[in-house]
């Protein structure tokens, strides 16, 4: 049976209403170089330092603002982003303690405020989220930035440019990791807290924090000129910022939160935004004709359902998780519902990336052989499997989820099972993945559809595999305690030959996708539809983008 496609034209509807009410709601700006941005998130990331909204808010208010030890290099749209200094100069593990690293600090780097980026600093950033007994300790920053760098335990100032990171055991990710941990100014920080009023310490904390985050000040190429929360963010170039090469050629940037790809593509196309995250599929040839372009490239990123391996779920049958990952026609999807922007997965990684091992199950689309698998489990035509699935409305990296979480609900109809669908809002959904799956806010999913970045190996399979990394340390959502994933795990993780570590991480990747670990549907391209206006832009293999080099003709 052939899937029906969700209703077309959704966009051609909304196009007409949305351009007057947009127009009618947002403000007009008059400075020509500034580049206006609408965003899948459905409110402004947190500005404070560490954000949230998932890896959406480390492209908009993370990597704009701030920096890490260390950068992704998103400099090319043909070579993968790969790790590179970026606060830090250089490092290096300790030869007879694996748990300890020497960082040495890019000098002469200052703040937004005007204060001095040094080893105080680091150490007093590691604490913010790390030292619970510390002055400055915001536990809201913690759930967003501790899962990404969970070995790291503690920070040690050597001299005023070498800081000391201690892990709690042997990590060669660590250098990776840190790109999620972002400097924010302790001197601007101070100057709130001295203001603060507040009952007790931690009440002038919280007060310091909330200052802050409405007038930030991190090291990076962009600065917060305004901001509205839940409307829109300013932000303007660093003239002074540390890499000259990187200072923005435009003057500014405004971030607008824009749930739904409808109101975007409309907005676009009335003028009233430059760049539309993730348009509308529907829209994509109006676009086009209409002398937009359409930005995509390959991401490292995974578009999946994340399966609950708690007592009674459904999914601790390998037949019924290998047979959902053959009924999903996923050229189908892309050319039927996603106009091309998306590339088909047959695991977290492709053919050719050193980390794709060599599996034994080949993830495809063959509907007979799914439904002997679910014959073979027990289920048919007249006894269907009851799943339930917790998605987003929109999102970071989200892509169509509602869309095209109706195509996989009518695709697994035909291999007998009756998805339900709970749909919630995508920060509520990306808080509840930290919560797992036996929380009371999976509301009984036994799936959980969130999507992820395969940068590294943290990222893409450590914290959903290793039985360590289950609620509330990271994002095993579904409580996988495999002792062949935790093996593998810790034999890449100890292992700082690069060459040594791909090929654990090539066996760890292959024994997943053989365990069918994953409800595997989709790579992200990222797509973004921009104005003829900017040009300079390039779209790299990663989430994140470099602002910095786009240039905007009057």
């Amino acid at each position: 049976m052939r899937i029906e496609k969700p209703i077309k034209g959704r966009f051609k509807i909304a196009l007409a209403m949305l351009t007057v009410a947009t127009a009618l709601t947002l403000p007009q700006f008059a400075q020509a170089q500034t580049i206006k941005i609408g965003m899948t998130a459905a409110d402004i990331p947190r500005t404070l330092g560490q954000p949230d909204q998932g890896f959406e808010g480390n492209r908009f208010t993370g990597n704009t603002m701030y920096e890490g030890l260390t950068l992704w290099d998103l400099s090319s749209a043909t070579k993968p982003s790969v790790v590179i200094p970026g606060l830090a100069t250089e490092w290096a593990v300790n030869d007879s303690d694996k748990t300890k690293w020497t960082f040495k600090l890019r000098p002469g780097v200052k703040f937004h405020d005007g204060s001095d980026f040094n080893a105080d600093a680091v150490v007093w950033n590691v604490e913010k989220v790390l030292k619970q007994d510390a002055p400055h300790f915001d536990a809201s920053q913690v759930g967003v930035t501790a899962s990404r760098m969970p070995t790291l335990v503690s920070a040690r100032k050597i001299d005023d440019m070498t800081v000391e990171l201690t892990t709690k055991e042997p990590d060669s990710f660590l250098p990776i990791n840190l790109t999620n941990l972002f400097m924010a100014s302790p001197a601007k920080w101070q100057s709130f807290y001295d203001k603060a009023q507040g009952a007790d310490a931690k009440a002038k904390a919280a007060a310091a924090w909330d200052a802050f985050s409405k007038d930030a000040s991190g090291t990076g190429p962009w600065k917060m000129a305004k901001f509205t929360p839940r409307e829109r963010l300013e932000l303007v170039k660093n003239t002074a910022y540390w890499n000259k090469d990187r200072v923005p050629k435009v003057d500014g940037m405004v971030l607008l939160p824009m749930p739904e790809a409808n109101a975007r593509t409309a907005a676009l196309l009335s003028g009233q935004i430059d760049w539309a995250e993730a348009p509308a599929p529907d829209a994509v040839k109006e676009i086009t004709a209409r002398g937009f372009k359409i930005e995509k490239n390959e991401q490292p990123h995974v578009w999946p359902w994340q399966f609950s391996r708690i007592e009674g779920s459904p999914w601790n049958d390998l037949r019924v998780r290998k047979a959902a990952n053959l009924c999903i026609d996923r050229e189908g999807l892309r050319d039927g519902l996603l106009a091309g922007l998306m590339v088909p997965a047959t695991g977290t990684f492709e053919p050719g990336h050193p980390w794709h091992g060599n599996p034994t199950f080949k993830i495809k689309y063959d509907l007979k052989e799914a439904q002997k698998l679910m014959a073979e489990a027990g289920y048919g035509p007249n006894k269907k499997l009851k799943v339930k699935t917790q998605t987003s409305a929109s999102g970071s990296g989200q892509m169509q989820p509602l869309p095209m979480n109706e195509y996989m609900q009518q695709a697994l109809a035909e291999c007998y099972f009756d998805v339900q669908l709970d749909v919630i809002e995508w920060n509520t959904l990306f808080t509840n993945w930290r919560r797992g799956a036996k929380d009371p806010t999976a509301n009984n999913s036994n799936a959980t559809n969130v999507t992820f970045a395969a940068m590294d190996p943290f990222f893409a399979l450590v914290r959903f595999l290793q039985s360590g990394m289950a609620p509330p340390v990271s994002n095993n959502w579904g409580f996988i305690n495999n002792p062949k994933f935790d093996e593998l795990v810790k034999k890449a993780r100890t292992t700082f030959d690069a060459a040594e570590r791909d090929k654990a991480l090539a066996e760890l990747h292959a024994a997943s996708v053989d365990d069918a670990a994953f409800l595997y549907v989709a790579h992200d391209v990222g797509p973004r539809a921009l104005s003829p206006k900017i040009k300079n832009f390039v779209q790299p293999k990663s989430w994140f983008v470099d602002f910095s080099t786009m240039t905007m003709t009057p």
